[in-house]
């Protein structure tokens, strides 16, 4: 993105550079269909903001299908010519925890991938849109006897094991059925992604996963992993179908990626020789990185399909084994840039903030205050907690109308109670921002409304979905009703 000549302010952080054209739109971090039209304003299919707000209030999560679609069909297509040679394709499981609904699941199901859940919520919405049972997954780390149940009742494709605890007991509930689970066993392969702490999900302290360290189990000189291997060889009421592991989230680099593939392979192959069984297949996870500021640099799914490929047929022949079936779970890279959220500026207020002088050196005594200007809008934490959660970054842009007026370093802030109710730190606006104005921030389909929540009893915002020009409701909107309604009085 080009900057601007205007001096950046010192309250900005390094990566954040002036805008040239504080009404551009860097594309990277927009769904594709998404413009502005000859008067200025932001639209989506030709549909303008504005009458968005109208039809469906603010806050409101804005989606292109197209672009969903789009993504989704990048990533089957890509990786299914990428693996071609290797393993016939590759199953493309799409993280059902970013974002779901039934719409999207019908979607996922269109384009010919399949469905990763984590509860039997997330089951039950998948029933609601008619998945078959084959084509969906079933992880987390504390999964009900219900929820294993419901797995078995709609003859899941796989439930992916967390523990050995985990295992024994989808052992016993599948024998007390009479009935065989198809497992999957989820690996922790000590491989440090580039993310942030809690987002991180293969190192050894944390919750996910069997350990593949020597001597992490009382079973004297066996992991966690191989323990579970064979244990679950040794369970007549279960079908183990192979590895999973998932590094993290918002991983840029391909360094992590290629190193799990290349641990998980040697595991694979011997246990496949230890224990003289097959397993077929080889889940790599997902947590491909999406573009939230100009500054991200997210890789092509091509690309990420050929750097895997590369790694995959590489270790098996040097391995000597047959490459097992190949599957993957992007989440946030299919569905996080399809979607901005809608808001209305509220109440504005510039504070004074003080920062070294210029050239004056650590040592110098002397600060000059700078302006940082916080502009609230009508939603916050409640409809995206990442920024707090995380210390996630996001942009914004001033989407009722365009601005000639000088940018101004601004704070987008919610209507919460906290301090911390930031929806993105630091961006520049133009001066003239005011009450009634709409932003639009960018990059909020995964993790935004999946994390929603009634805080202060605010109602969740709705998702509308626009196609070809037609916007639809596909998530409603909560009213105070329906926050009233499980209230169940003195």
């Amino acid at each position: 993105m080009q900057e601007s000549t205007s001096p950046a302010s010192p309250l900005a952080p390094d990566w954040l550079g002036v805008p040239a054209d504080l009404n551009a739109l860097h594309t990277p971090v927009w769904a594709g269909g998404v413009e502005r039209n000859a008067g200025g304003e932001l639209a989506v299919d030709g549909i303008p903001v504005s009458a968005l707000k109208e039809q469906f209030g603010t806050p409101l999560f804005v989606m292109s299908e197209s672009d969903f679609r789009a993504r989704a069909r990048a990533f089957k297509d890509a990786f299914d010519d990428a693996f071609a040679d290797i393993c016939g394709g590759v199953d493309v499981y799409y993280a059902g925890k970013s974002f779901l609904c039934t719409a999207v699941a019908a979607w996922v199901a269109d384009e010919g991938l399949r469905l990763d859940t984590c509860s039997g919520g997330e089951l039950a919405v998948a029933a609601r849109a008619g998945i078959d049972g084959a084509n969906l997954s079933l992880h987390g780390n504390n999964k009900s006897d219900a929820e294993i149940n419901r797995a078995l009742d709609m003859n899941l494709g796989r439930i992916v094991v967390d523990s050995l605890d985990e295992l024994e007991r989808v052992a016993k509930i599948a024998a007390g059925r009479g009935e065989t689970a198809k497992v999957m066993l989820r690996l922790t392969p000590g491989v440090h992604a580039h993310t942030h702490e809690f987002i991180a999900t293969a190192h050894e302290d944390q919750k996910f996963g069997l350990s593949m360290a020597e001597d992490s189990t009382a079973e004297a000189g066996l992991s966690a992993a191989e323990e579970a291997v064979a244990a679950a060889t040794s369970y007549a009421s279960v079908e183990l179908l192979g590895l999973h592991c998932h590094i993290g989230s918002q991983i840029f680099e391909p360094d992590g990626f290629a190193l799990a593939a290349e641990k998980l392979l040697s595991f694979l192959a011997a246990v496949q020789a230890k224990y003289s069984i097959t397993l077929p297949e080889l889940d790599l996870g997902g947590g491909y990185g999406i573009a939230y500021t100009p500054v991200d640099t997210p890789r092509p799914a091509a690309d990420i399909a050929k750097a895997m490929a590369a790694v995959v047929r590489s270790k098996c022949a040097e391995l000597g084994i047959t490459a097992p079936r190949i599957s993957i779970e992007p989440g946030r890279a299919i569905v996080g840039s399809s979607t901005f959220t809608l808001y209305e500026v509220g109440t504005l207020k510039t504070v004074r903030v003080d920062a070294p002088a210029a050239g004056s050196g650590e040592s110098a005594e002397k600060n000059v205050t700078h302006p940082r200007r916080y502009v609230s809008v009508d939603g916050g934490m409640s409809d995206n907690a990442r920024p707090v959660l995380y210390d996630a970054d996001y942009s914004a842009i001033l989407a009722s109308r365009t601005s000639a007026a000088a940018p101004q370093l601004s704070r987008v802030v919610g209507k919460h109670c906290e301090s911390g109710d930031i929806v993105v730190r630091d961006v520049y606006l133009p001066e003239d921002v005011a009450a009634g104005d709409l932003l639009a921030v960018p990059g909020t389909g995964a993790y935004c409304w999946a994390l929603s929540s009634n805080y202060n009893y605010l109602a969740r915002p709705g998702v509308v979905a626009v196609r070809d020009g037609s916007p639809r409701l596909i998530v409603r909107g909560e009213t105070e009703e329906d926050l009233l309604n499980r209230d169940m009085g003195a």
